[in-house]
């Protein structure tokens, strides 16, 4: 902790630092100059003095001490201090929900590991790409549900994200309430652009409890002006062959292209289809490039000055010394 401390730190005063050269000179001057004064004393034998008690051996201290004490003196002068650079976002956001399939196809084995491994790291990506920006997370299989709410806490919308499992919700593919849910989030937010990025590897496959159909949520979508990025995700091989994996239950259940297509051109937005991992990765770069916010990174730099723990610091070092010199180890004038 020490050592970093004295790494952070930092001089006001650099031109003063050199005059700590003098002290260690003027030590040894005094000292010398201590040594010409003694007066001669002569004795039948010296043989007394060459034995040296514990007080003799610890006189050396108070010179130093006094050299310390001139030390820390000169650095106090020289107005130490830590930096402390604080750096923040600041500008005008767009609010932005990802809704994101979490059916049983989503763990098909076509994108390494998985599609929903896949899909949630590049959506991490995505969230971290956006320091200012509100974005929600929505999931959709046989029901839709929010995950999280629109929020610039962006350290929980990664932990939910993170925990997305195929197989939270009922069976189904529902893209239209996954649509809907999404644009209901948006609705209460105030921001100069809204979008939902919508993600799925099927088709819609409605139990009989659906509420809201696909055409029906993209007229919503488009009603209050909120953009749908749709996003089709399979292999080449998925597409062509009609297959869905073989854990999504699902029979032949290829992407559903010309809803998707639909949703993006009604609403002001478009669709992609992602046939693997980097081009998943492109296209959520794409739209970072068309959904451009305006950031402004605000520095801010304080500084914590130290020079007192080095006016403490000489203190202590004169006290002790004159606490020696008056006592333990005093000596004849």
């Amino acid at each position: 902790m020490l050592y970093e401390w004295l790494q952070q730190m930092e001089f006001a005063y650099v031109w003063v630092l050199p005059f700590l050269g003098l002290v260690p000179v003027l030590a040894i001057l005094w000292v010398r100059s201590r040594r010409q004064k003694k007066e001669a004393l002569r004795v039948s034998t010296a043989a007394v003095f060459r034995v040296r008690s514990w007080r003799q051996s610890l006189l050396f201290l108070l010179p130093l001490l006094r050299v310390l004490c001139a030390l820390s003196l000169i650095l106090a002068l020289a107005r130490p201090r830590v930096r402390d650079v604080q750096k923040r976002n600041r500008g005008e956001g767009i609010a932005i929900v990802l809704c994101l399939d979490v059916s049983g196809s989503m763990v098909n084995p076509d994108f390494v590991p998985d599609r929903l491994t896949v899909a949630r790291e590049v959506a991490a990506d995505f969230v971290r790409a956006r320091p200012i920006d509100q974005i929600g997370l929505v999931v959709f299989a046989g029901e839709a549900f929010t995950q999280y709410p629109i929020s610039t806490d962006h350290e929980g919308l990664l932990e939910q994200i993170e925990g997305l499992r195929s197989g939270q919700l009922q069976r189904g593919t529902l893209i239209g309430e996954g649509l809907a849910t999404a644009v209901a989030r948006l609705n209460d937010v105030q921001a100069k652009s809204k979008v939902v990025v919508l993600l799925t590897d099927g088709r819609e496959e409605a139990p009989d409890t659906r509420i809201v159909e696909p055409l029906t949520a993209i007229s919503i979508a488009k009603s209050k002006g909120v953009r749908v990025y749709a996003i089709g995700m399979a292999t080449d091989r998925a597409m062509n062959v009609g297959e869905s994996g073989p854990s999504s239950g699902r029979n032949g259940a290829a992407i559903d292209e010309s809803l998707l297509q639909r949703m993006g051109t009604e609403t002001g937005g478009a669709y992609f289809r992602a046939s693997d991992k980097s081009a998943l990765q492109g296209i959520y770069a794409r739209i970072n490039r068309l959904e451009k916010s305006e950031v402004q990174v605000v520095t801010r730099t304080r500084f914590h000055e130290e020079y007192h723990w080095f006016v403490l610091a000489a203190l202590a070092f004169l006290l002790i010394e004159l606490l020696l010199r008056y006592t333990l180890l005093r000596t004849l004038p």
